[in-house]
């Protein structure tokens, strides 16, 4: 497994991180038996960048992990998210980074998850009523404690990303990245370049739109009232999806593998998050670490995906309000 990174000093983590939320939540219901032959297998097969939040499952997902890393700790690299607030019913309702809220929630996620310390330890969302000044500096005391060893930040504006540096240094930003998201490219990006912070991509395939699972959602997928999966939004996206399904054969791959190269190729301080949920999945991700696009092909997807291609925004409006780019 090739390593990259998390911000200028380290720490070194696989280039491939595995986004664990769907073994949990929002995608439907998961086999949890297979859940956890999927984490042992990224694990032996080198990926050791484990992405989880405390609200996946409300708790489920950490709990997930613990049986996972029993016995294998020192090979996995765990990176939790916290301050989403949800409702009984699964909706989302809030974002809470108070410092008191920060240390609280870390104390779950540790008794959950069985360890003594969290890899890094982020905000799944700007908290607007909170100076980001005051949660980076709880989390910088609990790095400071030992119970945190990497301090990062997830769906943050540059400005924000500036602020929280000037308190204490941040590895990494989570923020959603593919071909067909392409926002952070503006601003955001040169930003955490010039500040030396690293990128952990989630969404490479867009919530498996450019995968092809486009319809037949279980109860409970979320991704049935997203907006780019839906009437003419998705049809214009299918659009999309056939042009790269084209360069995928031509090259010999699946698209998946295609758009996990391109996110890799886009450089040493992205590392792309894969939402594997079985072992086959995993896989094809993993089969994506040997492919080096070409310029010739790099330059086609750009022609046939223009960075604001697609139709519809990554989430419904209530959860567009609560992002801070």
């Amino acid at each position: 497994m090739k390593l990259r990174k998390l911000g200028r000093s380290g720490p070194e983590v696989s280039a491939l991180g595995l986004g664990c939320m769907g073994m949990s939540a929002l995608y439907g219901p998961a086999d949890e038996k297979e859940s956890l032959a999927t984490l042992h297998a990224a694990l032996e097969g080198g990926i050791n960048l484990l992405d989880t939040g405390d609200f996946y499952g409300m708790g489920h997902n950490e709990s997930l992990l613990k049986q996972a890393i029993q016995g294998r700790r020192d090979k996995a690299f765990v990176c939790v998210k916290f301050g989403a607030q949800r409702s009984p019913d699964g909706r989302f309702v809030g974002v809470d980074c108070r410092p008191a809220s920060v240390k609280n929630f870390l104390a779950y996620s540790l008794q959950r998850l069985a360890t003594d310390y969290v890899d890094l330890y982020q905000p799944a969302r700007v908290d607007r009523s909170v100076p980001i000044e005051d949660t980076v500096g709880a989390i910088a005391d609990l790095v400071k404690a030992g119970y945190v060893r990497h301090l990062g930040l997830s769906e943050a504006s540059a400005e924000t990303v500036r602020r929280a540096t000037a308190v204490h240094p941040v590895a990494a930003l989570q923020i959603e990245y593919s071909i067909i998201t392409r926002d952070i490219e503006d601003r955001v990006l040169p930003a955490l370049r010039d500040l030396g912070v690293s990128v952990t991509a989630y969404g490479v395939l867009s919530r498996g739109l450019l995968a092809g699972k486009t319809s037949s959602f279980a109860k409970g997928d979320f991704r049935a009232h997203l907006p780019r999966f839906a009437g003419e939004n998705l049809q214009a996206n299918l659009k999309i999806i056939e042009g790269l399904r084209g360069i995928a054969a031509d090259r010999g791959i699946s698209v998946s593998q295609l758009c996990i190269a391109w996110a890799l190729s886009r450089g040493e301080d992205i590392v792309p998050l894969i939402g594997a949920r079985t072992r086959t999945q995993l896989q094809d991700a993993l089969g994506a670490m040997e492919i080096s696009l070409t310029g010739e092909e790099l330059e086609r997807i750009e022609k046939t995906v223009p960075a604001n291609a697609v139709a519809g925004t990554r989430y419904g409006a209530d959860q567009m309000a609560m992002l801070n780019g």
